[in-house]
């Protein structure tokens, strides 16, 4: 028998008012902004999430890298909400929705009825057409992403202190990150970071600064969408910490022995995907058409075009921007979608529906290469260097939960970076990793 939605105490029996039963469908930066801002009287709140906690993904490079603990970017759903009672959390993975019945289905055949809808499950690696390559060339979206390369990343070096053989030793110490956006620009730096500065010291029996971290691009520039003046500084402070960086490799194949770029074979043990993202599944749920990346185009207040009691924001939604370009897919843009459907859907069961449609300010560009320089695009201000740095930690740390935990990743920075020393250095086991 499948287990019904849960009524809370304050259903419409005990209240004497009917409830409204809002079901927000991912715990990521919109979902969580929407259910912090919302309020509205006889309003019962669902957050459902396959996972328990909140992550601060802009951070969680640092934990694949040894820099931060997973604890220092994650946060329990639950004690986020604990002081809200008419918020529901639920641990649970969506398998379906039925918009004729207005009930959302979970994998363990459970339903959770709804009034209005909000999908922000956010994107997974893209490894266009060959998700075969996933086994040997992780993605970086969760704590289970960010401890597995880690271990990776730490096992290749223990593996090389062992081996004899010169050529699978040189393998073992060549580090490939697949895609030169942000998220392959930050792990390559402190990849470079840990071998040429951090671990030399630690090793007997290799030189860990003989390391190859090689960053590959399809295309011509790294950090395509920031000005090209930050991404030539970008470019040259990567060369600089010993980056090798491949334009215009495109990767036609990667295996357990290494990457294959046009005809040229790389070899190397330890290969990170950062070149691309798509949707979740959140359209075949809906019964309609994606866009060419998965996603869910959307109308101007973000709800789908064939019912307006169901919303898409975040990485999921194809939100118009200008003429020729849709909303980033960054934390500052989930957030603002999800304090916008917090004031629509709060307008609507007032009685005054909010008629104005999302418009999307940004926020600028960050990127930080290694644990001493960034690149800081505001538009009305460019930052490169140590000064952008520093600017990207204050602001970071800003958008952090909690003051125990922006004084423990405060501590965690100040001390990797005077002392060159991660407070992370673990290897935990996974079964793909043991070799």
């Amino acid at each position: 028998m499948p287990r019904q939605a849960a009524h809370r105490p304050q259903d419409a029996a005990a209240s004497g008012a009917a409830q409204h039963r809002l079901v927000v469908v991912g715990a990521g930066f919109g979902g969580i902004e929407l259910v912090k801002r919302i309020r509205a009287p006889d309003l019962e709140i669902a957050i459902v999430d396959r996972r328990s906690y909140h992550l601060f993904q802009p951070l969680l490079y640092q934990a694949a890298t040894s820099i931060l603990a997973p604890s220092e970017i994650a946060w329990p759903v639950r004690q986020i909400f604990r002081e809200r009672r008419e918020v529901e959390t639920v641990l649970g993975s969506v398998t379906a929705i039925d918009r004729a019945a207005r009930r959302v289905h979970l994998a363990d055949g459970g339903t959770l009825a709804y009034d209005t809808l909000v999908l922000a499950t956010g994107a997974t690696h893209a490894y266009f057409g060959h998700d075969e390559w996933e086994a040997v060339a992780p993605g970086l979206k969760s704590i289970e992403d960010a401890t597995r390369i880690r271990s990776r990343v730490l096992r290749a070096f223990e593996h090389a202190e062992r081996a004899d053989d010169a050529a699978e030793r040189a393998a073992l110490l060549t580090f490939a990150i697949v895609g030169a956006g942000p998220t392959g620009v930050e792990l390559a730096g402190m990849i470079a970071e840990l071998a040429h500065r951090v671990l030399p010291q630690e090793y007997r029996r290799i030189d860990t600064r003989t390391a190859r971290v090689v960053l590959i691009e399809a295309g011509t520039r790294v950090l395509s969408t920031f000005d090209a003046r930050l991404a030539a500084f970008a470019h040259r402070a990567l060369a600089r910490d010993g980056v090798e960086i491949r334009l215009g490799s495109p990767v036609t194949d990667c295996n357990a022995r290494g990457v294959m770029l046009g005809a040229e074979f790389l070899p190397c043990r330890t290969i990170v995907w950062a070149a691309g993202v798509r949707a979740s599944p959140v359209a075949s749920w809906l019964g309609i058409a994606g866009d060419r990346a998965g996603r869910v185009v959307v109308e101007p207040d973000l709800s789908i075009p064939s019912d307006p009691n169901v919303f898409v924001i975040g990485d999921t939604a194809a939100v118009r921007w200008t003429a020729d370009s849709s909303v980033p897919g960054i934390a500052p843009a989930a957030k603002q979608q999800g304090a916008y459907l917090a004031r629509l859907i709060a307008s609507r069961l007032r009685g005054r529906p909010l008629s104005a449609p999302f418009q999307y300010r940004h926020q600028g560009s960050l990127a930080t290469i290694g644990r001493r320089a960034a690149v800081i695009d505001f538009g009305w201000l460019k930052l490169s260097g140590a000064l952008a740095w520093w600017v990207w930690g204050i602001a970071h740390i800003y958008f952090l939960i909690g003051a125990r935990t922006r004084l423990a990743v405060a501590w965690s920075w100040l001390w990797a970076y005077f002392r060159n020393h991660p407070s992370a250095q673990l290897i935990t086991e996974h079964d793909s990793d043991l070799q």
